[in-house]
């Protein structure tokens, strides 16, 4: 299929851009995992990674779009995975300001998401970024089928939550576009990093108050361009080494 055929190319270069760079990071699993971003005004159409392609081979024509309200999306020949179907399906019916979203099994989120305490104490700048902005998962009930996938939208109550701190299972991040939520899924994976880190050396932690993290999370939330330059930066390095991302 060409590029004349095809519609929201530039959106389709950034997706391809975010899963090849989640690839080169090591927050992939194997061919599992997906990443959607929603094309029209109500959420419910969505680009998603085609079934079970590796992260690292996708290009921007591989994307299928999705009918979040179509139940013969998984007759198709493009049909998506159905976990991919059931958790970024229910996200984009129940979820309207969750245009885009990412879901993976990265090391240090998993780590956090299978602890008792799945809390990420502000510790450090990044981490303060999520301070408030999470909402932990603690009915994990199998894969994510579509009333896994369901239940797993409807706990996206408050806007200011963009992390899913997915119990015993990942991590799952929306935002407004690929670019700001690629942004947030690498620095929660740092956040998170460090935290595990900090704990492994058995000192006490240096945690900052309520009010220090709140004001830090609100700088972060209005500093600009943070996320669009992060990805711009990204693409250019594939441009050079990767091109075919774009093709």
């Amino acid at each position: 299929m060409t590029r004349e055929n095809l519609t929201h190319w530039a959106e389709r270069v950034d997706l391809a851009a975010a899963f090849r760079w989640t690839a080169r990071l090591n927050m992939h699993e194997a061919v599992a995992n997906h990443f959607s971003l929603a094309i029209n005004e109500g959420g419910t159409r969505f680009l998603m990674n085609p079934n079970q392609m590796h992260f690292s081979r996708i290009k921007a024509s591989d994307m299928i779009v999705v009918d979040a309200n179509d139940p013969e999306t998984l007759q198709g020949p493009d049909a998506p995975d159905p976990t991919a179907w059931g958790l970024h399906g229910g996200l984009h019916r129940l979820v309207p300001h969750a245009r885009c979203a990412m879901h993976v099994h990265s090391v240090f989120a998993t780590v956090l998401a299978s602890l008792k305490d799945s809390r990420l104490p502000p510790i450090d700048q990044n981490a303060c970024m999520f301070f408030n902005r999470y909402v932990i998962d603690e009915g994990y009930g199998g894969l994510a089928f579509e009333d896994e996938g369901e239940r797993c939208a409807g706990l996206f109550t408050d806007p200011k939550q963009k992390v899913m701190i997915m119990g015993n299972h990942g991590v799952l991040v929306i935002g407004d576009t690929v670019a700001d939520t690629f942004n947030r899924l690498y620095h929660f994976e740092r956040a998170t990093e460090t935290y595990i880190r900090a704990l492994q050396t058995g000192m006490p932690l240096r945690v900052l108050s309520d009010e220090i993290a709140e004001k830090t999370a609100q700088e972060l939330d209005e500093y600009p361009e943070q996320g669009d330059r992060h990805l711009a930066e990204l693409k250019l390095i594939l441009d050079a080494q990767e091109p075919n991302y774009a093709q």
